[in-house]
Order: C-alpha cells, then sequence, then structure tokens
C-alpha cells in the first residue's frame, strides 16, 4: 500500500486525523491544499478568484497523479473525489478512507471558515445540498466508509490504524 488517502466534506476531520494518523503510522502527511498552496504560491480563495474553479479542479487531477512516489498519508480537497479520474487515481495508488461526517457537525465546524470560498459565497441550504452531492462520490472511491458521528478523535484513530495493520496483514 502506497498511500492512504482520506476523503469527506469539508469539516470532516481529514487534516485533523490526517496529522494523527501519520504519527501513528510513522508515514509523511500531506495536506492536500496546503501543497497546492505551496505549489502555486497563492492561497485557494486567490486562485478560485484569478483562474476559477474549474482550473484548481485541473491542479488536483495534477497533484495525484504527480505528487510524490512514496507511502504517506494524504487529506484531500473536499471536492477531489467529484471527478471520476482523480476517484480511479486514488483508488488504484493507495486505500481511500470515507470519512463519514453528518451536515450537521460538519456546519457547526465551517460556517464561520474564511478560508472555504464556497462556504463564504454560499448559504447553509446550499451546502447542504453541494454535501449531499459530493457524498455519493466520496462512497464510491472510499474503499472503506468511516463514521464519525458520536466518536471521538482517538477512536477513529485506532479504527484506522486497525483497518491499515489489518490489510498490511500485521496485528
Amino acid at each position: 500500500m502506497r498511500k492512504i488517502y482520506l476523503v469527506g466534506f469539508m469539516g470532516c476531520g481529514k487534516s485533523a486525523l490526517g496529522r494523527r494518523l501519520s504519527y501513528l503510522l510513522k508515514m509523511p502527511y500531506y495536506d492536500m491544499d496546503h501543497e497546492i498552496v505551496r505549489q502555486q504560491g497563492m492561497t485557494i480563495p486567490q486562485i478560485f478568484e484569478k483562474y476559477g474553479e474549474a482550473r484548481f479542479r485541473e491542479i488536483e487531477t495534477e497533484f495525484l497523479k504527480n505528487f510524490r512516489d512514496e507511502a504517506c498519508i494524504i487529506s484531500t480537497g473536499g471536492g477531489v473525489a467529484v471527478n471520476a479520474e482523480n476517484r480511479k487515481i486514488m483508488r488504484r495508488s493507495g486505500l481511500v478512507f470515507f470519512l463519514d461526517a453528518t451536515f450537521e457537525d460538519i456546519y457547526k465546524r465551517i460556517q464561520h471558515d474564511q478560508n472555504r470560498p464556497i462556504v463564504q459565497s454560499s448559504t447553509k441550504e446550499e451546502l447542504e445540498k453541494l454535501y449531499h452531492y459530493r457524498r455519493k462520490f466520496y462512497r464510491d472511491v472510499g474503499h472503506i466508509q468511516v463514521l464519525t458521528e458520536g466518536r471521538a478523535i482517538r477512536q477513529i484513530l485506532e479504527y484506522l490504524v486497525f483497518q491499515v495493520k489489518r490489510l498490511k496483514g500485521e496485528r
């Protein structure tokens, strides 16, 4: 298993879990959005403003195709799984966990986040519609669905580590 991908809607815990999982599994961790910001030399809101969402989605696909050929953990952007090519790349090159959080849990975390262009320009109803639209793509790409509602980060981490070790044949 080369890579471990964490997918799910914005605010579902991909980054928080990815950092901790990296420590527990002793694998490097990368946040896809942070890496894109570093590579492009501008923030995601700036990329959206200057080039538009379509170009940002192309940059995400380029990232998945070309980013480091090493065993690592990658927390993906919230919209990355919508693209069929991205789903194919992730399923082929690693293990994909779908972090499945409820919309209400997510909305509490993201509603005031200035670094999420889609949140700033959308109503709660529009975000919920987007959540339900994207959810089928997360289910499609995920090898393993991880229900996060009512679970502490520690419990979710234990489950992720268990699944990785199980698939590697470790105990």
